[in-house]
């Protein structure tokens, strides 16, 4: 019999895993680009709400779906069951190839761009950093030289994350779990800190950009562009069922961890987002690219703009960590079940770890780090996550049907309306997402076609999938 995983994570550590997902870059990178795209400080705030919202459906759509199947790799399996190996291999290629990594590459990056405001990070002067070029036709551009010391060190914190990880999961949940509560401390120091300077100006709250022309179809437009920026700020909440094969009671826990953990994320974006407007124009917070700094240092002064570096350093740590602890899994749940390389699917057996899965996702991870920045990251594993999403929202309903009596220690209240309303506004966004990518790439305001990019980079698994299925003696589904 193959060893299993041990059931070592409890409620609170969970909650610390949804909230230590949640909680790392975004929301300290994106205000800026909403705030451009949306020139109102009303409308900024009303997308915040709107993408916790739409995430809040989805937790509960994957509160259902964790509590029927509570196994190690949880999204994969849930399509597995639902749609067969082939969709859940290509949502597995896709984590791999897309969705986590770029997820766990942006995190890590940020984390090294803020250590660079303690130590130098050297930099190639630009004729070198463009020597070297991978065109993609009609897609990308990337060069992988650009910027060179802050991926060397995002690589290297990477490299120290996977060496954690293999050798011990309670002791990298652990790590996350108190970089988790040093985070919510720091979070709460600047919230207050900003509140609390009585240099703030409550007329900000109303006040529009001095360019904000508002029409119908700019609102939309902006509005759904700045809603993948507060997806990727709350991305990260469904990786729970992805540990729940290690989660004790987790008929109980994965419910109750979605909820709170997403709940107090959804009021920590807006207290931040509100504390940010108190002391700064909109107009400002669109042209600031380290909104955060500039807020503190505009009511604390100069010193206050190291203090928000250490805060995001350690927030971005504890995501980076918690995201390759759990998205490892996925990998490991396609290796046991012969749908990937099979030493991926083995635990460690010596430390009772997933070794060889983290390592796979984690030298991957850092192979997307000198592929781009952190928005062009952040926006195609976004995309890619949400077309996913409507599948997750779809199987739930076809679960229903096929498995009525099973048992659901956790049911998704008015039925079928929240699944429904769900899958209907996550096509409306993949749809404008889309729309908006193709314009932005056309007018040149953008190096790649981001969405574009992520479903390429997911098509690529198809001839994998034919590979690992004449190899394991399968027929194809």
């Amino acid at each position: 019999m193959p060893q299993q995983l041990k059931k070592s994570i409890g409620l609170w550590s969970a909650v610390s895993i949804v909230i230590g997902s949640v909680i790392g870059a975004g929301i300290f990178m994106r205000p800026a680009s909403m705030a451009q795209r949306l020139g109102s400080p009303g409308l900024l705030m009303l997308v915040w709400l709107v993408a916790g919202a739409a995430s809040f459906l989805g937790a509960m759509i994957y509160a259902e779906l964790g509590t029927l199947f509570p196994e190690t790799g949880g999204p994969y399996v849930y399509l597995q069951k639902t749609y067969g190996d082939f969709t859940a291999f290509i949502y597995g290629w896709s984590t791999m190839a897309v969705i986590n990594t770029a997820g766990i590459a942006s995190i890590a990056f940020v984390c090294a761009q803020y250590a660079g405001f303690f130590i130098h990070l050297p930099r190639f002067d630009p004729a070198f950093e463009t020597s070297v070029k991978l065109h993609i036709p009609f897609t990308a551009d990337i060069y992988p030289l650009e910027n060179f010391g802050v991926k060397a060190l995002a690589s290297s914190l990477l490299v120290a994350l996977i060496v954690v990880n293999y050798l011990s999961t309670r002791f990298g949940n652990t790590l996350q779990f108190l970089a988790t509560v040093v985070k919510a401390l720091a979070i709460a120091l600047l919230i207050g800190g900003l509140f609390l300077s009585g240099q703030g100006h409550a007329a900000n709250f109303i006040t529009n950009s001095p360019d904000f022309h508002p029409s119908f179809l700019l609102i939309l437009t902006g509005f759904m562009a700045a809603t993948s920026g507060a997806f990727s700020s709350y991305d990260g909440w469904n990786n729970i069922t992805m540990v729940a094969g290690e989660l004790e009671n987790p008929g109980r826990n994965i419910s109750k961890s979605l909820f709170f953990g997403l709940g107090a994320c959804i009021v920590v974006y807006v207290l931040i987002t509100l504390s940010f407007n108190y002391v700064l124009p909109v107009g400002q917070i669109a042209n600031s690219s380290l909104v955060a700094a500039d807020a503190m240092q505009k009511v604390w002064g100069v010193a206050a703009a190291g203090l928000v570096s250490v805060l995001i350093i350690i927030s971005t740590f504890g995501a980076t960590q918690v995201n390759l602890l759990t998205n490892a899994r996925i990998v490991f749940a396609m290796g046991e079940d012969g749908n990937l390389f099979r030493w991926t699917g083995k635990v460690q057996p010596r430390y009772g770890t997933p070794g060889n899965a983290v390592i796979f996702i984690g030298v991957w991870s850092i192979a997307l780090i000198f592929s781009g920045s952190f928005d062009i990251l952040a926006d195609m594993f976004v995309f890619m996550t949400w077309v996913f999403h409507a599948l997750f929202a779809i199987a739930l309903i076809v679960l229903r049907t096929k498995m009525p009596d099973a048992p659901r220690p956790y049911r998704v209240k008015a039925y079928p309306l929240i699944p429904i309303i769900f899958i209907a506004f996550t096509i409306f966004y993949l749809v404008t997402t889309i729309y908006n990518d193709i314009v932005a790439y056309n007018n040149g305001k953008a190096p790649i076609i981001n969405s574009v990019f992520g479903l390429l980079l997911t098509a690529t698994g198809i001839p994998f999938y034919l590979y690992f299925q004449r190899k394991s003696g399968k027929h194809a589904k």
